[in-house]
């Protein structure tokens, strides 16, 4: 269980504040709603109590974690399938997974691949959708701005 003002992260979503616990009547049932609020895109997004666990939300990473993020940052590309749709499963089972560990190799990985032979459509959007949450999670755990997150990325990449 989590409470108001908890910073949690959501699979696939990002970072979030945690603001209210609410009840919802949806398609005729009643369900109990963590509503949270995600510093980047100020959106709103609201997640059901019952479905916590399986989704994978968790407490936005420490600083230790962070560190250990922008050490594999700064590590070596690990191995990847040279087919584009086997590589792109792979990258997405890292990113629903929740671990930021996993979402920091898929950064990484796709960035050094950007840098020696470019990324098609798909994949740039999944780095960039990768790097968005690794970022709000950043922004979160360091209380930072995004920019500051964003070059603290950069620079683990320099």
């Amino acid at each position: 269980m989590f409470n108001i003002g908890d910073k949690v992260v959501y699979p696939m979503h990002g970072a979030g504040i945690i603001e209210a616990i609410e009840e919802k009547e949806i398609l005729g049932e009643k369900q109990k709603y963590y509503v949270m609020r995600m510093p980047i895109g100020n959106m709103k997004v609201m997640i059901p109590l019952k479905n916590i666990k399986d989704i994978g939300v968790r407490q936005v990473a420490g600083d230790d974690e962070i560190a250990e993020v922008l050490n594999i940052l700064r590590g070596e590309k690990s191995k990847m399938s040279a087919n584009w749709n086997r590589r792109y499963r792979a990258n997405m089972e890292k990113i629903k997974s929740g671990n930021i560990f996993q979402l920091a190799e898929v950064v990484r990985n796709l960035t050094i691949r950007d840098k020696e032979k470019g990324l098609s459509t798909g994949e740039r959007k999944m780095l960039e959708n990768a790097k968005h949450i690794l970022v709000s999670e950043i922004v979160l755990s360091k209380n930072i701005t995004e920019e500051e997150a964003l070059q603290l990325i950069e620079n683990a990449f320099n």
